[in-house]
């Protein structure tokens, strides 16, 4: 038998009995009030007649008396006549018996408890039912294993399979995806690690070129930038495949930014950019002392980019209870406006590069599209998150918030 007609039989049961329980008790009540009314009737006919007789004949008195006590045990009587001798109604019989008034209070409790019971349990047994699959959505939800309910015919059986089909299929599809990106992070190392054997190769061959130096100049930064690349390319490989281990310490801001220009020296001396760094106490932040070196790094490297010869690229940090908060910018021309929503995007260049490829308007540069992308994936391992915006003045600013939980 199934859930659902379980509980409709339970249900017919108890409307059933209490059904008839009303209807014996009808009938019993009914009998109860003819017989009562029987008796009071007969009581006052007896009455008159026991009157007249001894008015007729009053040494009858006695024997009638006597006749009475004998019948006392037959019915229920009343009338004035027989009250002056000490007899009432209740001595022959009661006009409203006590066993009916307690069988009606009964029957009205049997008959409340029923319902109630007919629409307890079924409700009880629905919410049962709900915490059940609620606690089973709560369990994969929270990254269980989800243990399999035990199968019942009820009317939430269709909703069970439903549920059991799509946890199924988002588990199959979870381990796709992984599997997925487990491959992808793969390739990409494969093909970093495939780059760096030319790279090494072709500065060994540089090392013994002799002759024109601006075209060994060029070759060396393009092999810079291969390098470069390889580096980035396998850091985000890492960092999508999860396997990045970043530590956890106490890192001083001032520190950090200091060491992220210390390894930009060579670049920024020869663009003559400077960098300004405030010294504004302990300021300290949970996180990877190394990999926000190379965060920052990043950030720096974009705006000396677009930076003016003998420009400043400006620093500034602060903390609250909530987060610790850097700020670096530059005194460019800023982001072009269709650049700004696609900065951190993987291997984006900005419209102002793309139409600068070929024309060889600057043979410094460097970029290819990854180290604004490689900088935001580091600092949100360490939950952190980077904005880009313009500043009002010129220039662009780079946002950095790293939140204490």
């Amino acid at each position: 038998m199934t859930e659902t007609k379980k509980n409709r039989t339970i249900m017919a049961f108890a409307v059933s009995v209490c059904l008839i329980i009303l209807l014996g008790t009808m009938a019993l009540y009914m009998r109860e009030y003819r017989r009562s009314a029987f008796e009071s009737n007969w009581f006052d006919f007896l009455s008159v007649f026991c009157e007249t007789m001894v008015e007729n004949d009053p040494e009858m008195e006695q024997m009638i008396l006597d006749s009475l006590k004998f019948s006392e045990k037959y019915g229920t009587l009343d009338g004035r006549f027989l009250e002056q001798y000490g007899y009432r109604s209740e001595d022959f019989g009661n006009s409203v018996p006590t066993g009916l008034v307690m069988i009606s209070v009964a029957v009205m409790s049997v008959l409340i408890c029923g319902f109630l019971f007919i629409w307890w349990y079924p409700d009880r047994q629905k919410r049962s039912r709900i915490a059940e699959l609620t606690d089973y959505l709560e369990c994969i939800n929270t990254g269980g294993e989800g243990t399999i309910l035990m199968t019942k015919e009820d009317e939430f059986s269709h909703l069970q399979d439903e549920m059991y089909k799509t946890v199924t299929e988002l588990y199959r599809t979870r381990e796709q995806a992984v599997a997925a990106k487990i491959n992808y992070a793969e390739n990409l190392a494969n093909i970093a690690h495939q780059l760096k054997t030319p790279i090494t190769a072709a500065h060994l061959s540089l090392q013994m070129v002799v002759g024109n130096e601006n075209y060994v100049s060029q070759v060396k930064k393009q092999l810079e930038r291969l390098r470069y690349l390889e580096d980035a390319l396998l850091t985000l490989s890492k960092i999508d495949a999860g396997v990045l281990k970043l530590e956890s310490e106490e890192v001083d801001i001032y520190t950090v930014l200091n060491l992220a220009v210390d390894n930009l020296s060579d670049i920024l001396s020869q663009k003559r950019v400077n960098v300004s760094i405030p010294e504004k106490g302990c300021v300290t932040f949970q996180g990877d002392m190394e990999w926000t070196m190379e965060a920052l790094m990043n950030l720096m490297k974009n705006c000396m980019e677009h930076s003016p010869q003998g420009g400043m690229i400006h620093c500034d940090y602060s903390s609250n209870l909530l987060y610790t908060e850097i700020r670096i910018w530059d005194e460019g021309a800023g982001f072009a406006a269709e650049d700004l929503p696609h900065l951190f995007e993987r291997f984006y260049r900005g419209n102002k590069q793309k139409e600068a490829a070929g024309k060889e308007i600057d043979r410094n540069d460097t970029g290819v599209g990854i180290g604004l992308s490689l900088a935001r994936s580091i600092l949100e391992l360490q939950n952190g998150i980077i904005t880009a915006r313009n500043l009002p003045q010129g220039g662009a600013c780079f946002e950095i918030r790293i939140y204490s939980h």
